[in-house]
C-alpha cells in the first residue's frame, strides 16, 4: 500500500491533505471533527491582532456558480478573518495540538503591515505549540481595504519585509500565502524567498462578482440591497492555480521552494495533479464546505489506490514529476501531428462534434455520408485542435491519434517530419529571420 505520510518544511502529517484557512477551521469543534475524519492537517482560520474582533456581516456571505446539474463549480465569499477573540482561538489551538500531536496545525495570521504588530502576535502563536504559521497575503476583500491581505501580497517589497520580520521573531516555519490577483505570480514568490520564507502556499481567492440579481440589480450575495466583490474559489479556479504553482516550481529563481497547493482540490486526482506540478501537499476548502469533512476519505483512498496501480510507493515518487514537461509555447514541437478519430461504435450521433467544428473550427467533420447521418473526421481538413474531443458527451468516443514519422499528412500533403522543430527557428518567425540575416 502506498505510503501517504507527508513532511512539508519539517512539518509531519499522516497524509498530504490539509484543510485551508477558512470557516471549516474556525474553532476547535470543527478541527477535531476534521481530524477524526482523517485530515492530515489544518490551517486555522486567519487570526488578527489583539483587541476588538473583526466584524463580519450578519447576512449572506456566499455567491455561487453551478453547473447544469446544480453541481457547485465556484464559490464567492465576502467572509473576513476570524471574528472570535484572539485569546479564545489561541487557547483552542493549544488544546487541539495537545490532543492531536500527529496532525499538522498551522496558524494563519493577518495583522497590519507594521513590525510591532507582527512582533506582538508571533510569540502568542508560538506558545500554542502550532507547527508553523501561514502569512495571509491573499484575501482580496474587506481586509485588503485596510492595508492587509492582498494589499500586501500585491507588493513584493512588502512581502519580503514582513517575511523577514517573521523569520526574525519566530522559530516556527513560515509559509507565505500568495494572492492570484497579480500579473506575474513569480515576483511575489521571489520576494517571499528573498525574505527567507520556508514555503509558499497558493492560490488564495480570486477577486470576483459571481452574479447580479436582475430583480434588485444588486450583486450577489446581497446585503440590504448592496453587494461587494469577494474571493472566488472552488473547482473553477483549479486551472489558474495549477498554472501558478507550475510557474513557481519551474522558475529558476524559486526552483526548489516548497509549495502548498490550493485551489479547487475536490478529488484525489486534483491533488495528484498539484503534486505532479511541484506542490508538496494540498489544502482544501470548498470541497469540504460542499460535501463535508468525510470527503477526505475518498481523497486518501483514491490517491493510495492510484499510486499502487502505478507503482508509486511514496509521495516523493510523484512530486514534481510533471514540472520538466511544462514548456513555454515557443518550444512546443511544431512537427508533431495528431488527428481526431471517432469510435463509431461509441458514437451516439448527437452531432455536437460536427456543429462545433463546422461553426467555430475547421469544417473537418461530416454530418451525412451517402444520405445517412454519420460523423467522421476528414483528415485533409483536420488540424488536430481537439475541440471535438472536449465537446463530445461520450468519454473516449473521440480520441487524438498522433501520425507516425513519415506518414502523409493529408491536410498539408507533406510527410510528417521526424525531427523536432519549434517556433524559435521557424522560417515564419521574424526573430529567427533577423538572426539568420
Amino acid at each position: 500500500m502506498a505510503d501517504l505520510r507527508n513532511t512539508f518544511v519539517g512539518i509531519k502529517s499522516p497524509n498530504p491533505f490539509w484543510l485551508a484557512s477558512a470557516p471549516p477551521t474556525d474553532k476547535a469543534y470543527n478541527v477535531e471533527r476534521a481530524f477524526k475524519a482523517g485530515w492530515g492537517g489544518v490551517v486555522w482560520k486567519t487570526l488578527g491582532e489583539e483587541g476588538p474582533p473583526v466584524v463580519n456581516v450578519n447576512g449572506p456571505r456566499y455567491g455561487a456558480i453551478w453547473g447544469a446539474d446544480r453541481r457547485l463549480l465556484g464559490l464567492n465569499n465576502i467572509e473576513l478573518i476570524t471574528d472570535r477573540p484572539l485569546q479564545v482561538n489561541l487557547q483552542e489551538m493549544k488544546q487541539v495540538k495537545m490532543s492531536w500531536p500527529d496532525r499538522a496545525l498551522i496558524a494563519s495570521i493577518m495583522v497590519p503591515c507594521q513590525e510591532d504588530a507582527w512582533k506582538a502576535i508571533l510569540p502568542l502563536v508560538e506558545e500554542t505549540g502550532a507547527d508553523g504559521i501561514e502569512l495571509n497575503f491573499g484575501c482580496p476583500h474587506g481586509m485588503s481595504e485596510r492595508g492587509m491581505g492582498s494589499a500586501v501580497g500585491q507588493v513584493p517589497e512588502y512581502i519580503e519585509m514582513v517575511v523577514r520580520w517573521c523569520k526574525q521573531y519566530t522559530r516556527m516555519p513560515v509559509i507565505t500565502k500568495l494572492t492570484p490577483n497579480i500579473t506575474d505570480i513569480r515576483k511575489p514568490a521571489r520576494a517571499a524567498k528573498a525574505g527567507g520564507t520556508d514555503a509558499v502556499s497558493l492560490i488564495n481567492t480570486i477577486n470576483s462578482i459571481t452574479s447580479v440579481n436582475l430583480d434588485t440589480f444588486s450583486p450577489e450575495p446581497s446585503i440590504d440591497g448592496k453587494g461587494s466583490h469577494g474571493g472566488y474559489c472552488g473547482p473553477a479556479v483549479k486551472p489558474i492555480a495549477l498554472n501558478m504553482v507550475a510557474e513557481i516550481a519551474r522558475d529558476p529563481e524559486t526552483y526548489g521552494l516548497p509549495i502548498s497547493g490550493i485551489g479547487g482540490v475536490t478529488t484525489w486526482r486534483d491533488a495528484a495533479e498539484f503534486l505532479a506540478l511541484g506542490a508538496g501537499n494540498v489544502q482544501v476548502c470548498t470541497a469540504a464546505m460542499t460535501y463535508g469533512f468525510k470527503i477526505v476519505e475518498e481523497m486518501i483512498t483514491g490517491l493510495s489506490d492510484w499510486m499502487d496501480a502505478k507503482g508509486h510507493k511514496t509521495l516523493d515518487d510523484i512530486t514534481g514529476r510533471a514540472v520538466p514537461n511544462v514548456s513555454d509555447w515557443q518550444y512546443l514541437n511544431l512537427n508533431y501531428v495528431a488527428k481526431a478519430r471517432i469510435d463509431q461504435d461509441a458514437c451516439i450521433k448527437c452531432g455536437r462534434c460536427h456543429i462545433a467544428c463546422e461553426d467555430t473550427s475547421h469544417q473537418a467533420i461530416t454530418a451525412m455520408v451517402n444520405g445517412v447521418r454519420h460523423f467522421e473526421v476528414m483528415e485533409d481538413e483536420c488540424v488536430g485542435c481537439n475541440l471535438c474531443v472536449n465537446v463530445c458527451p461520450v468519454d473516449n468516443c473521440i480520441t487524438m491519434v498522433p501520425l507516425a514519422a513519415g506518414v502523409l499528412d493529408q491536410r498539408t500533403g507533406q510527410p510528417v517530419d521526424p525531427n523536432y522543430a519549434n517556433w524559435t527557428t521557424h522560417p515564419n518567425n521574424p526573430m529567427s529571420r533577423q538572426a539568420a540575416e
